[in-house]
């Protein structure tokens, strides 16, 4: 099983002058602690106009930032947005070859399509045109990057006889995943033999292990989207380590229900606004669900009873990650800040996690 750093990269108000650069920086810190300690990649999102939430709008510079300070860890777009005009293909083509020929062929490139009002409607972008934009957009990176000339003509994008540089370093391309929130969603990639990224959120290790099972049967008939099949499967959740439990708790429960909260508040967003304009939400009718869904029960300790977190101490946390490798999961995304947990427990919560929990997983039988 491997362990991946996950990154929203959020900026609680009150803001100040330095609250943006001080949270890049101890991401950036974090990533370089975390491949000391033994996690093997390093990811975040792409999102926009997202207050407080995340201020990662520009995940291509910080990745420049940490393959300079690193060797090892893998780093991940999880994910770079592909409907246009968030990133045309052929910019996101370039910019993921860029990095991995200076990373030395560490770039893992996973790709979604977004899932909030903000951010659509900010860019422009009929969340009707968004599957069948990441689809195809998906086809013309794979192709700049493997054809010496390549040219494209299709529904979304033209595309005259051009040599795209660089290519990547790692042949035939980098990995690729995509994000997949819904049930339909993992099936799809497992059927487009896509790594899977599954952002569910709040769903405890044994939905996980059915969501994990539809992806593996889509692999069963697979038409890899790439060159070929990356039958990974990845998993987010929110982690915390601490010395104790009840450290753990005090440290991470406030921004852990507040993370549900808002994210969960932020795809309602969607379904909220494809009401006013009369339209159907089609390929995010999940979005209808959790603008409905009730949070104001939800507790820190509800979560934690569902298995729907890893929080404690190391020997908790061990507990816990056995649930998500016995639900099929082969990487464990570990989102260590949902909100405003300082950074410097931050730190020990990583180097906790890999002094103590990665090693059980490195053992025979562990």
């Amino acid at each position: 099983m491997e362990f991946g750093l996950f990154y929203e990269i959020p900026v609680p108000l009150p803001w100040h002058d330095r609250a943006e650069r001080d949270a890049l920086h101890a991401v950036v810190a974090q990533a370089v602690r975390g491949e000391e300690v033994g996690f093997t990649h390093f990811w975040t999102v792409e999102h926009h106009f997202l207050d407080e939430f995340s201020h990662c709008s520009a995940p291509e510079v910080l990745y420049g930032a940490v393959a300079a300070k690193t060797s090892r860890i893998k780093i991940g777009h999880g994910v770079r947005l592909l409907p246009v005009p968030y990133n045309h293909p052929l910019r996101a083509a370039e910019m993921a070859a860029t990095l991995d020929c200076l990373s030395d062929g560490r770039l893992e490139f996973g790709t979604g399509r977004s899932a909030t009002r903000a951010e659509l409607e900010g860019f422009g972008i009929d969340p009707a045109d968004t599957r069948g934009m990441w689809e195809e957009a998906l086809d013309v990176v794979v192709g700049a990057w493997t054809r010496d000339v390549f040219e494209w003509s299709g529904r979304y994008f033209r595309v005259p006889p051009r040599r795209v540089h660089p290519k990547p370093l790692q042949r035939p391309h980098p990995p690729l995943w995509v994000a997949s929130t819904s049930p339909d969603s993992h099936a799809l990639a497992g059927r487009k033999g896509l790594g899977l990224l599954s952002f569910t959120i709040g769903v405890p290790p044994e939905e996980l292990a059915g969501r994990i099972q539809l992806y593996r049967d889509g692999l069963k008939e697979a038409k890899p989207a790439g060159k070929f099949v990356n039958s990974r499967a990845a998993t987010f959740t929110m982690v915390h380590c601490a010395e104790t439990n009840e450290e753990a708790r005090r440290n991470a429960a406030e921004s852990i229900v507040w993370y549900l909260r808002k994210s969960t508040e932020l795809i309602g967003t969607l379904a909220t606004w494809q009401a006013e304009r009369e339209r159907e939400l089609g390929t995010y009718a999940y979005a209808q669900a959790l603008r409905d869904l009730d949070t104001s029960h939800l507790t820190f300790d509800l979560l934690d009873d569902m298995g729907a977190v890893i929080v404690g101490d190391p020997e908790r946390c061990v507990e816990r990650v056995r649930l998500y490798r016995d639900a099929g999961c082969d990487q464990l995304l570990c989102l260590m800040n949902p909100y405003r947990i300082p950074p410097d427990k931050v730190m020990r919560s990583i180097e906790l996690f890999g002094e103590h929990v990665i090693p059980a997983f490195r053992e025979a039988g562990a």
